[in-house]
């Protein structure tokens, strides 16, 4: 793709670019704080409106890697065109659906065009910034998908506490009108090659799709299916699988296989692309479990633990514009290594949490989870584009961001299992610590004195104490779950600092190699 090398055609494309990222990586977390509401108005049980979640992100995972392919084939312009038209009508679909069915299927649009807006601004920043002008670029990106997460969450609390769920989809109307101008006046016009049709690594296109779609549903639904007791988890492992042979024939027997898996090989993206999977892992994860532990253990509403998760987002805002400063005089190994060595003492001081820890007690570890974050991802972009050659910058792109994505399904599914096993665990803990003379069993011995004196009916009395401290087991075992799922994060980024040492320099003169 041709551009004018950091003119206002070029500036005008990285800005179509940033916003359409910006408004992939909001919709991937903005119905997180509005589910149970959708959930009820929609007729949708707990576990069938997980799927509202899981329906985005399988779409999205698929599409981004193959977002190259549909560039070549169709040109950039077109394709960011049709994909932005397709993602405002899926939103629409979405915010006037009153079915599950419908819901779901306006999901996967918006998470099937949304995908190809995340790869495809980096692939802008690589090839139409000239290399003085690129590190501001990847700046902007890196924002986007530091940020577009964390604030998912506020900005859908904050659209149902004063409007309605409704309209978390139909703010996306306005947001990609103005992104198809930016697109038609920054980017520049190319041929179609549907001659790609024919020559086409179908084997791969398909088995890419199969591979990554069933990995990503057995990560986001396989605890709730009780893992491989579940018939369901078997068959997708098995199709999972089958997909990935499908794929590998496909890069041996394809002339341009649809996406070049190869370069994982090479030791610089293979550390970006690890990396890559862990960042993503807390990335998604921590953006998840923060307002899952205020809204049930500190009652705060959507908007208010949306406000808190993104307290994580702020060291990006304030430290954006010193991205190319601090690219220009630090080795990016330093940084990156200084980020996640921050993200993990962040999360490590989380562990210690209790069933009285409230908003303002995350503060001072959001700020560092958030410093780390910017340092570790951000900085990971620069060191994915500065990993191949330009060439094979949209492979890069697309292999770095689905190893994000995934990262995150993995996240998700750890917290899943952490809580569920260790909430039991530490449950169990408390209570065989409680003797009958101690002070939280008091409740049970008073109860039925309360009924001998006519109160209460004492049966009844006895079996509401014990039912209060069972809960109280509960909220006790559910705070120290939390906590050990910001311990296992924590240690997460510890141990992947040594991958840094894998980490090419950005090349003085720019942040792609030559």
């Amino acid at each position: 793709m041709s551009g004018d090398s950091g003119g206002r055609n070029a500036w005008t494309a990285v800005a179509a670019g940033t916003l359409g990222s910006l408004m992939a990586t909001l919709d991937s977390s903005i119905v997180s704080a509005s589910l149970p509401t959708i959930q009820g108005e929609i007729g949708a049980s707990a576990n069938e409106g997980t799927w509202i979640s899981t329906a985005y992100l399988v779409a999205e995972i698929v599409m981004i890697p193959l977002a190259g392919y549909f560039d070549r084939l169709l040109g950039l312009r077109r394709f960011l065109i049709v994909c932005t038209i397709g993602f405002v009508v899926s939103s629409v679909l979405c915010g006037l659906s009153g079915s599950l069915g419908i819901m779901i299927f306006g999901r996967i649009g918006q998470g099937f065009f949304g995908g190809a807006m995340i790869p495809t601004a980096l692939t802008i920043v690589s090839t139409m910034l000239s290399p003085g002008q690129r590190a501001k670029g990847i700046a902007l990106f890196g924002f986007t998908v530091v940020v577009g997460p964390v604030a998912g969450p506020i900005v859908g609390g904050y659209l149902t506490e004063i409007y309605s769920w409704h309209y978390i989809f139909f703010i996306n109307v306005p947001i990609s009108a103005a992104l198809l101008v930016l697109l038609v006046v920054g980017l520049p016009k190319e041929e179609a090659q549907l001659g790609l049709i024919a020559e086409a690594d179908w084997l791969g296109i398909v088995g890419l799709s199969v591979s990554l779609g069933a990995l990503t549903v057995i990560l986001e639904e396989g605890q709730r299916e009780r893992w491989f007791e579940s018939p369901l988890v078997v068959r997708l492992t098995a199709l999972s699988i089958t997909g990935l042979v499908v794929l590998i024939v496909g890069q041996l027997t394809a002339r341009r296989p649809v996406i070049n898996l190869r370069i994982i090989l090479q030791r610089a993206f293979f550390g970006v692309f690890v990396l890559s999977l862990s960042v993503g892992a807390a990335l998604y994860g921590i953006s998840y479990v923060i307002p899952q532990f205020l809204d049930q253990l500190a009652d705060y509403n959507a908007f208010q633990a949306g406000e808190v998760t993104f307290i994580i987002g702020i060291p990006s805002l304030l430290l954006m514009a010193a991205f190319p400063i601090i690219e220009k005089r630090v080795d990016i190994r330093i940084v990156i290594g200084m980020g996640l060595l921050f993200y993990g003492i962040g999360c490590l001081m989380n562990a210690r949490l209790t069933p009285s820890t409230s908003g303002v007690n995350f503060v001072v570890s959001m700020l560092v989870i958030g410093l780390g974050q910017y340092l570790a991802l951000v900085f990971l972009n620069s060191a994915a584009t500065s990993a191949v050659p330009k060439e094979l910058a949209e492979d890069a792109s697309g292999l770095f961001n689905a190893a994000r994505n995934l990262g995150g399904s993995l996240g998700l599914a750890t917290i899943t299992i952490l809580r569920e096993n260790r909430t039991w665990l530490h449950a169990a803990r408390f209570s065989e610590g409680v003797t009958q003379n101690s002070a939280l069993a008091q409740p049970a011995g008073v109860a039925p004195a309360a009924g001998q004196i006519g109160m209460v009916d004492p049966g009844t009395a006895l079996t509401q104490s014990y039912t209060a401290l069972d809960t109280t087991f509960r909220t006790a075992g559910s705070a120290l779950a939390f906590a050990d799922v910001f311990f296992v994060f924590g240690i997460l980024m510890l141990a992947s600092l040594p991958l840094v040492l894998l980490l090419k320099p950005v090349p003085k003169e720019g942040s792609q190699p030559g």
